[in-house]
């Protein structure tokens, strides 16, 4: 199972650490760059042309289908709109605890049997928790949608969340937070800095949840947020693949169809109030260098056709980082050699609001200071000076070909729909995100970099080494499987 620390993407880009494949949205990566607006129209074209479909069943759980048939293969997912976020203050870390249990056993399916079930099928599955959603996904031959929609249904009701298995997973979830988080500096000095950054929202909680709380939680809690987000009106079931639409609605019905809905609780409406000043911390922790991070409050995508600073944002985002010739690494690392790592992070789709995020660890000799000197530099330039037509025929290059790529993969097409979907926008917002990205102009991207990269928005935090301990160093990263 996964955890997974939304916001922050300057540096897990750099460890790539998702179970299986890196987030679909995630734009560094090493990528042939094609020329952005034919290749947009045709990226555009297609989507209008691609055979994607959707249903709604009569208990409210919506299923949409897109039809891939290039290989024989299929994945489905099913999405709850249900994440840490939705979490109450002393049970924080109960969804990702849920999402442990969810392989525990039902009546008919006792404990493992899940995932030795599809493993025989030829199969792989797996889960991962968000701020925002918790999903579940099993990667299979066309002939086995079957089983995997039997055993993801039943599920969906008739889990069994006994204080035997309880016990046993609670345990192994406080362990992964030792692992992943207490052990980790990074990952530590990235839970301390959503908690100072944010002063109501629930983001200042951290996904795998607080150790008192985890060390509280009963069998109660991860049984009452089962029974109250766990419903086929809070889900959207996607299949992705070889598959038909009809056969696979009808294959939906049959299996997902009878499973009674009840009514969600009306959601609190969490909205941040404005800094008055910047934040700073300091966080003491084993580690061989210091650390520094930037972390600016930025708005989100709430309406595609819309908005236009969270578009705006996305292309800064590939000016400042992107690849080798962009401007930090280009400034910061090859030419004043003030960091030896560098990079930015911003994402534009969430449930709440979001980060725009610079970070980096300074070269031998320098320090968190002269980085962070260095990269305000940077940004005053940029507002300064603005930015050039090829860094902008460059980034938006780089996102039209990202998006050209993620046809590649079945799993990729059905994260994407799942993601927008589980944060309120559609699927079929994806045409017209890539066109409006295209459309961001020079002074449109000095606005926010004016307007939104600012002291009142800002919360710094420097990682503080300290000397490391001689005990064995745990290996992996924020995401792993269960």
């Amino acid at each position: 199972m996964a955890h997974n620390a939304r916001p922050l993407r300057a540096a897990p880009d750099r460890r790539r650490y998702f179970i299986l494949i890196d987030l679909p949205w995630a734009k560094n990566m090493h990528i042939r760059l094609l020329k952005g607006l034919g290749c947009l129209l045709l990226l555009t074209s297609v989507y209008a042309r691609a055979d994607v479909f959707e249903q709604t069943l009569g208990n409210g759980l919506k299923v949409i289908v897109k039809e891939d048939r290039r290989a024989p293969v299929l994945v489905q997912q099913i999405w709850y709109r249900a994440g840490s976020m939705d979490e109450r203050t002393g049970t924080t870390g109960v969804a990702h605890v849920l999402e442990h249990m969810m392989f525990k056993g039902s009546k008919d399916v006792p404990a493992g049997e899940f995932s030795k079930r599809i493993a025989a099928a030829g199969g792989r599955e797996n889960a991962f928790t968000s701020y925002d959603y918790t999903a579940y996904f099993q990667q299979l031959h066309k002939s086995k949608l079957p089983l995997a929609m039997q055993l993801e249904s039943d599920r969906m009701h008739n889990l069994q969340l006994t204080a035997a298995e309880f016990n046993k997973e609670i345990k192994v979830v406080m362990e992964e937070r030792r692992m992943r988080t207490d052990d980790e500096p990074h990952a530590l000095m990235y839970e301390k800095l959503m908690a100072a950054a944010y002063q109501e929202h629930p983001y200042q909680h951290p996904i795998i949840g607080w150790m008192n709380d985890l060390e509280a939680m009963t069998p109660g809690d991860a049984r009452d947020w089962y029974k109250t987000w766990y419903t086929p009106g809070n889900a959207v079931l996607i299949v992705a693949g070889d598959v038909q639409a009809k056969e696979v609605f009808a294959m939906a019905q049959r299996y997902y169809g009878n499973i009674p809905a009840h009514t969600l609780p009306a959601r609190k409406s969490f909205t941040e109030p404005p800094q008055l000043g910047i934040k700073r911390i300091v966080v003491k922790a084993p580690a061989q260098l210091p650390h520094l991070i930037m972390a600016y409050h930025a708005p989100t995508l709430r309406d595609a056709e819309k908005d236009s600073a969270p578009y705006a944002l996305e292309v800064l985002e590939g000016v400042l980082d992107g690849n080798e010739s962009a401007r930090l690494n280009k400034a910061l690392v090859r030419e004043q050699q003030v960091a030896s790592e560098i990079g930015a992070g911003y994402d534009s789709t969430a449930r709440g609001p979001g980060m725009f995020v610079l970070e980096g660890t300074p070269s031998e000799g320098k320090t968190v200071a002269d980085l962070e000197a260095a990269l305000r530099e940077q940004l005053a330039k940029l507002v300064r000076e603005g930015v050039s037509a090829e860094e902008l025929r460059r980034v938006k290059a780089q996102v039209t070909a990202n998006e050209v790529y993620k046809r590649d993969s079945v799993f990729y097409q059905a994260m994407q729909i799942g993601q927008l979907e589980s944060i309120g926008l559609s699927h079929k917002a994806i045409p017209v995100m890539l066109k409006k990205i295209q459309e961001v102009t020079a002074q449109q991207v000095r606005e926010v970099a004016r307007d939104i990269l600012k002291d009142d928005n800002l919360t710094v935090a420097v990682l503080d080494p300290q000397p490391l301990a001689d005990k064995p160093k745990h290996a992996g990263g924020n995401f792993h499987a269960h």
